[in-house]
C-alpha cells in the first residue's frame, strides 16, 4: 500500500480511533496525543511528507492528510472532555463560599518599639547601620577605650567565642566601624542584639536589645546632645516630657551621663512603675572620649561628637507597663497576641 494512496490515509485513521476508544486515564490520553497529534506525532509527520509525494497526487494527498488531522483532534477533544465531565462532586461543597483566612501576624512588640524609635532619628536625619553580633575584643573593648584589664570589663558579662572574638556586648563595636570608613560629618543610629552573661530573672536576660546613636562633626556640643535627646522623649513619651541628666561613667565618654525622663504614666507624682520617684531611667549618653577619635584616625582637635545607647526592652517594658523581661523571648501567644 503506497504511503501517499487514500488507502493509506484510511489505515491511519482506523489506527487512531481504535486506539482511541482504549483510552481509559489521563497517562493513555497524554500518550495518544504525543502519538498522534503531537509536533513528532503521526499526522503532524504525514504532513511533512507532502512535498515528497508525486506532483499529480500532491493535492489530493495533501488535502486528505489534513482532513484526517482535524477529525482524530476533534474526536479527541471530544473524549477529553467527556472524561472531565464525569469527574463527581461532592453535592455539599459549595465553591461559592468565602475561604477560610489565615491568621495575620504581626511585629513583635520589642520590633515596634524599634521601628518606632529608629523612625524618629530617621526623621531627624540619621541613617542606620548595622555590624557582626561575633565581634573582635578590638572592636568591643580596645577601640572603645577599654584595654585588657580596664575595670569595665567583667569577664562573667561577656560570652567569649574565642580567646580574641566573643558575642558583643553593646552595639558601640558598630560605631568604630562606621567612623572607620565614613568621614565626619556623621550622624547615624546602630540597632542590633547584643548579648551578656547574667542571670536571667524578670529584670535581666542573657540577650537583648539596643539602639546607639552616633553625630560627629565640627563644634558638636553638649547642648546638641541634650536637644537630641530631649526631642526624642517628646516625640517617643509625650510633648510635655522633661528630662534630667545625671552624670555616669562609661569609657568610652567623657564626660558620660545617663537621661531619665519623667514618668509618662503618673507625670512626675510617683508610682510602682517609677518606684515612686517620678522618674524613668531609658539611656546612656556622653560626649565621644578623644582615645576613641584617636583609635579610628579622627582629629579630635577639629571634631567633637556625641553617643547614646537606648536598652529597646527597658523602654518597651516602661510603655507597655510589663514587670517581667522573659515574657519578650517566651513565645507566649496569649502575651504576643495583646500587640
Amino acid at each position: 500500500m503506497s504511503s501517499g494512496s487514500p488507502e493509506y490515509l484510511e489505515q491511519i485513521r482506523k489506527e487512531a480511533e481504535a486506539e482511541l476508544a482504549s483510552v481509559n486515564d489521563e497517562t493513555a490520553a497524554e500518550n495518544f496525543r504525543v502519538r498522534y497529534l503531537g509536533k513528532k506525532g503521526i499526522l503532524r509527520e504525514l504532513l511533512k511528507s507532502v512535498k515528497d509525494i508525486p506532483e499529480d497526487q500532491r493535492k489530493q494527498f495533501g488535502a486528505g492528510a489534513n482532513e484526517l488531522r482535524i477529525q482524530i483532534e476533534e474526536k479527541f477533544n471530544l473524549l477529553h472532555s467527556q472524561k472531565e465531565s464525569d469527574v463527581t462532586v461532592d453535592s455539599s461543597f459549595d465553591p461559592t463560599l468565602p475561604g477560610f483566612p489565615f491568621a495575620a501576624g504581626s511585629l513583635h512588640p520589642l520590633m515596634n518599639i524599634r521601628n518606632e524609635i529608629r523612625d524618629i532619628f530617621l526623621s531627624m536625619g540619621f541613617t542606620v547601620a548595622y555590624g557582626p553580633e561575633v565581634e573582635t575584643d578590638y572592636y568591643n573593648f580596645e577601640a572603645l577605650n577599654t584595654p585588657p584589664h580596664h575595670p569595665a570589663r567583667d569577664m562573667q558579662d561577656t560570652f567569649y567565642v574565642t580567646a580574641k572574638e566573643l558575642l558583643r556586648t553593646h552595639t558601640s563595636p558598630v560605631q568604630i566601624r562606621v567612623m572607620e570608613y565614613q568621614k565626619p560629618p556623621i550622624r547615624s543610629i546602630m540597632p542590633g542584639r547584643v548579648y551578656r552573661n547574667e542571670e536571667i530573672s524578670a529584670r535581666s536576660y542573657c540577650l537583648f536589645h539596643q539602639l546607639e546613636g552616633l553625630y560627629v562633626d565640627e563644634n558638636v556640643s553638649f547642648a546638641d546632645l541634650k536637644g537630641t535627646l530631649l526631642a526624642f522623649s517628646r516625640r517617643f513619651f509625650d510633648e510635655k516630657t522633661k528630662i534630667k541628666i545625671r552624670p555616669s561613667f562609661f569609657p568610652f565618654t567623657e564626660p558620660s551621663v545617663e537621661i531619665d525622663v519623667e514618668c509618662f504614666l503618673c507625670k512626675g507624682n510617683g508610682c510602682s512603675i517609677c518606684k515612686q520617684s517620678g522618674w524613668l531611667e531609658v539611656l546612656g549618653a556622653g560626649m565621644v572620649h578623644p582615645n576613641v577619635f584617636k583609635s579610628v584616625g579622627i582629629d579630635s582637635e577639629k571634631y567633637t561628637g556625641f553617643a547614646f545607647g537606648i536598652g529597646i526592652e527597658r523602654i518597651a517594658l516602661l510603655k507597655y507597663g510589663i514587670d517581667d523581661i522573659r515574657l519578650f523571648y517566651e513565645n507566649d501567644m496569649r502575651f504576643l497576641k495583646q500587640f
